[in-house]
């Protein structure tokens, strides 16, 4: 597996400024796609009434678009890609007013017209991402308009199109390059001119299902929102070869039932997701129609065997566990320090989570949020197992092993990492035991080193559910909205209820954590259960 993004090579390069000749020399086009698309993913009416105020909104962020919407701004790399990639269209056509049809139409028009256009924008995922859409969406914001608005579309459909199929391969090594080759493929498919790039974007798909997709149909960023949206990919690209009367290859099938069937893993009890490398639960109406979309094998599950992402069922319970090693560079953007972090919930309950993502949001609370504080497992000296960084992680963890049994009615899964060896020469050890009935979690928490460390261990606590220290001081009494009560107690550590905050949706909430501390002269050993009652 390819490790890092490929530089631009000279015959790119000399590809490239073939294109743009071309580009000078070519006749004028049609003024409409020969075949009509549509984006079969569906839109939100509110965040398109906030397009039209010039809002935009995307993954738990806010944008307020300036004057000149098309040129560099101040904001994350992912809000940008999305403002340029015109996903948002959907949310315009989900509102389906005049104003709505308007807004789309004036956006496209300042993209085309901007002469300081962001970098961003010609970067191959995010032409992708732009050529889908605007294809996809044509007959709602360009097929009523006038000719000279319908021509100039057309002509700027076109030469993203030679721009792209002049950068292929991808250079993007993760989910981005399936955008690319989906953007390459719509343009193939709605443009006779340019049916040659379906060969093209089938010459390099091939290598890509393979470095992107684990044996078990895990995407290899380890994030459920990033295999959710390969999917997407996947299942887009597999309609637009249908519609365009192509055969797809077989290799794009198994990966869509493999990756599908590692979705339907990765969801709680709610529908949601796991919240893992930056994920948010998302709206289970979305998973449930891309997995329709999908297809077959509808009841499915993978084991998860390959990726580390660690699913354990038993009666109305359901235990994730975080327990492989973060991606190598060049794959791990949403990468969280969480390594051997869980998340428990019972039927509909979430009860014990990660704190979320906001991979579009600037500042402070982005970098928390990736942060071992933020999720429910271990911190040796508030320092996280992972050096969080711009884009990705710096030092991480080397070695990550895992295994799984069932003894005595009890499923377990012993890990452990090394993510502070170089730092504190700490190795963490955890065991997790869920017993055949659901109701009862047991766990093991030990830090081998040769110096006591301090630490905590972190349980965080959807915001659903209430927490209340009892009399005893030793015990915590959980409840779930649906009435349901757990308690948890710890051996070698006295518990306390913090503040916690809760990103898995789509605005933060308030939440709560359940802190076990240790000390350095104290045991570096700690034994807890969560137990229903």
């Amino acid at each position: 597996m390819t490790q890092s993004p490929r530089p631009p090579s000279l015959a790119r390069r000399l590809r490239q400024l073939l294109h743009r000749l071309q580009d000078l020399r070519a006749p004028p086009g049609p003024d409409a796609p020969a075949l009509s698309l549509r984006d079969p993913w569906p839109g939100d009416p509110s965040r398109g009434a906030r397009l039209v105020r010039a809002e935009l909104e995307y993954a738990g962020s806010v944008l307020a678009l300036p004057q000149y919407v098309f040129a560099p701004l101040a904001a994350t790399r992912l809000m940008r890609a999305h403002l340029h990639g015109f996903a948002w269209l959907r949310d315009l056509r989900a509102l389906g007013t005049d104003a709505a049809r308007t807004k789309a139409r004036a956006l496209v028009s300042d993209f085309m017209e901007e002469q300081k256009l962001d970098p961003i924008a010609l970067e191959p995922d995010v032409t992708g991402a732009r050529l889908t859409a605007w294809l996809g969406h044509y007959d709602f914001f360009a097929a009523s308009a006038d000719d000279q608005f319908r021509q100039e579309l057309m002509a700027r459909l076109a030469r993203d199109a030679r721009a792209l199929a002049a950068a292929m391969p991808p250079e993007r090594l993760d989910q981005r390059a399936l955008t690319a080759l989906k953007g390459l493929a719509a343009a193939a498919i709605a443009m006779p001119a340019h049916a040659p790039y379906l060969p093209r974007t089938l010459k390099f798909l091939d290598a890509e299902l393979k470095r992107q997709f684990y044996p078990d149909g895990c995407q290899v960023e380890r994030s459920p929102a990033a295999l959710l949206a390969a999917l997407q990919d996947l299942t887009e690209l597999r309609a637009l070869m249908q519609s365009g009367g192509a055969e797809p290859p077989a290799e794009l099938l198994l990966a869509i039932e493999r990756a599908a069937a590692a979705l339907r893993a990765l969801r709680h009890g709610d529908g949601g997701l796991a919240l893992f490398n930056g994920t948010k639960e998302d709206l289970p109406s979305l998973i449930d129609l891309v997995l329709a979309q999908a297809g077959r094998a509808r009841g499915a599950l993978s084991t998860l065997s390959s990726c580390g992402l660690i699913r354990i069922a038993a009666a109305k319970a359901l235990l994730f566990m975080d327990a492989g090693a973060p991606p190598a560079p060049g794959l791990d953007r949403f990468s969280h320090a969480g390594t051997l972090s869980f998340e428990y919930s019972f039927g509909k309950d979430r009860v014990v989570v990660n704190c979320g993502a906001a991979p579009a949001l600037a500042g402070p609370w982005a970098t928390a949020l990736r942060a071992s504080a933020a999720h429910s497992t271990l911190t040796i000296a508030d320092v996280s197992s992972a050096e969080i960084r711009d884009g990705g992680l710096g030092r991480r963890p080397k070695h990550v092993g895992a295994q799984r049994q069932s003894l005595g009615g009890v499923h377990w899964v012993e890990a452990s990492h090394d993510g502070w060896q170089n730092l504190f020469g700490a190795v963490h050890h955890r065991r997790l035991g869920l017993s055949e009935n659901g109701e009862e979690l047991q766990g093991e928490d030990l830090i081998e080193a040769a110096t006591p460390q301090p630490f905590a261990i972190r349980f965080h606590l959807h915001p659903n559910v209430t927490a209340s220290v009892q009399q005893d001081g030793e015990t915590v009494l959980l409840r779930t909205p649906s009435s349901l009560g757990f308690r948890l107690r710890a051996e070698g550590a006295t518990p306390h209820v913090e503040e916690s905050v809760y990103f898995g949706q789509g605005e933060p909430r308030r939440a709560e954590q359940i802190v076990l501390p240790g000390h350095q002269d104290g045991p570096q050993h700690i034994k807890w259960t969560i137990t229903r009652v």
